[in-house]
Parts: C-alpha cells; sequence; structure tokens
C-alpha cells in the first residue's frame, strides 16, 4: 500500500469513527474501491485506530483530565460516577469481543451487501433520533447499559457505532451534549484494549506497509478525527442528524446495488 492509499484511508477512518456513517463500512467500501486490503493488516489497523483515539483524548482533554482528578481522590463523588458508568457501558462490548470475535471477524469482506443493509439501518436510527430524540435527563446506569449494548451491536460493518449510540442515547431522553460526550468516551478503553490485544498477538510483525505509509495513515487520521469530533459535537447539538441519515441511506442503496 503507498502512501496515497494511505492518506485516504486515513481519512475515511478519521472521518467517519466520529461522523455517524459508520468507518468500518466505509472501509469496507475504500478497500474495495482502491484494490488494498489495508483492513486485513494489523499494523495499519492499529496505527489509524490509535491516531483517532489521541484525536479523542485532544478534543475531550479538559474532561478526561476532570475525570482522572475526581478518580483518583477515591471517594464516591461526580467523577467516580461517571467512570462507572463508562465501565458499565464497556460490558456488552466486553462480551462480544470475547465470545463472538471470530464470528464478527468474518462478517467483513463478504461483500457490500451487509455493509448496504447495515448503512440503512443507521439511517432509520438517526432519523427517528433526529425527530424524536430529545430530553433532558442525565445518563443513568441503566442508559448506560442500553447505549453500551448498542455500542455492541454496532460491531457489525457498515452500523454507524457513533451514530447507534448516539441515537441510542437521545431516544433514551438523555441531554444532547451528554450523549454526545458519553458516545465519544465510552470506546476509549475498548479500542485500547482491541489495539493491545492486536499488539499482543504478535501478528504485526508480518506487516509489508513501508513506514512512510503509516505516518501518512496516522497523521491524515488523527487531523481528520480531531475535525471529524469537534463537528460531530455540532452536528448532535444542532440537531441536524437527518442530513447523515439521507447519505447513509444514499450510501447503503448504492452498496446494495454495486
Amino acid at each position: 500500500m503507498g502512501w496515497l492509499e494511505a492518506l485516504i484511508l486515513g481519512i475515511i477512518q478519521g472521518l467517519t469513527e466520529f461522523l455517524p456513517v459508520s468507518s468500518s463500512g466505509h472501509l469496507e467500501i475504500g478497500k474495495q474501491l482502491l484494490g488494498v486490503q489495508a483492513s486485513d493488516d494489523l499494523l495499519f489497523t492499529v496505527t489509524v485506530h490509535g491516531a483517532t483515539v489521541l484525536s479523542t483524548v485532544v478534543v475531550f482533554g479538559k474532561e478526561i483530565l476532570k475525570l482522572l482528578r475526581g478518580l483518583f481522590r477515591f471517594e464516591l463523588n461526580a467523577e467516580t460516577v461517571y467512570v462507572l458508568k463508562l465501565l458499565v457501558s464497556m460490558i456488552p462490548i466486553l462480551i462480544v469481543g470475547v465470545f463472538f470475535k471470530d464470528y464478527i471477524a468474518s462478517l467483513f469482506g463478504n461483500g457490500l451487501l451487509l455493509v448496504g443493509c447495515m448503512l440503512l439501518l443507521t439511517a432509520l436510527l438517526l432519523t427517528l433520533a433526529n425527530y424524536l430524540g430529545s430530553g433532558k435527563r442525565d445518563i443513568s446506569f441503566r442508559d448506560a447499559l442500553v447505549i453500551g449494548v448498542a455500542q455492541s451491536v454496532a460491531v457489525l460493518p457498515g452500523l454507524s457505532r457513533s451514530g447507534t449510540t448516539i441515537a441510542t442515547g437521545l431516544l433514551l431522553g438523555n441531554k444532547k451534549e451528554a450523549v454526545a460526550q458519553f458516545s465519544f468516551l465510552m470506546v476509549l478503553i475498548p479500542i485500547l484494549g482491541e489495539c493491545a490485544l492486536d499488539l499482543a498477538s504478535g501478528k504485526m510483525a508480518s506487516s509489508e506497509i513501508p513506514l512512510t505509509s503509516l505516518l501518512t495513515g496516522f497523521l491524515s487520521a488523527f487531523v481528520s478525527g480531531w475535525l471529524a469530533c469537534r463537528f460531530m459535537l455540532r452536528i448532535v447539538k444542532g440537531k441536524k442528524l437527518i442530513y447523515f441519515a439521507i447519505y447513509c441511506l444514499i450510501v447503503g442503496i448504492l452498496a446494495i446495488i454495486s
């Protein structure tokens, strides 16, 4: 894979990790259009995912620092409760990752039909959230678990993780700002955990991707992820998810008929 393909795939990963249009689905589409097997290369996967994690940390740096300070006071304060809710939201994806990882992996690379269908489902969820998802509640432990279940379902290629979790939180009646932040923070540990497992597997030693391509992929994923994350926070507040629903509808149909 050359630097240009890495640049394109890095931008796709960064943008679609946060925008509600499915990073896995777009990477699958991009891979087929470009004729590369980047998603099968663990080193490249870990690199671009690490870049999106870093972009999230940069965007929410103050909030993360506040949570850590509260957590390490070792008392049941608001920050500790919030971290506990994040941990509760991770239980479903942990179960899926431990018991169904091989099955989920087998779904990738099976053509664009599944991707297209899941993009249509993403469009439906975003439409419902746009018109029905409004509330003033703070995220409860029950909400955190339900949003976590939504995240675990969104491992399917084409079903947007951010779109599914944000739509679920909004439909539960939670505050827009709270849902967006929770959606982006809840994925940090699962992504880091998956990257750590990939690193420990030793399979990345067989990577044939040049260093220049890895650096290009990392930088493009980081910059595009940082921009997309900040942009998405404004989109959720402005109740403009319907535009992404229309986009997912069009891309989903094109993927199905291609």
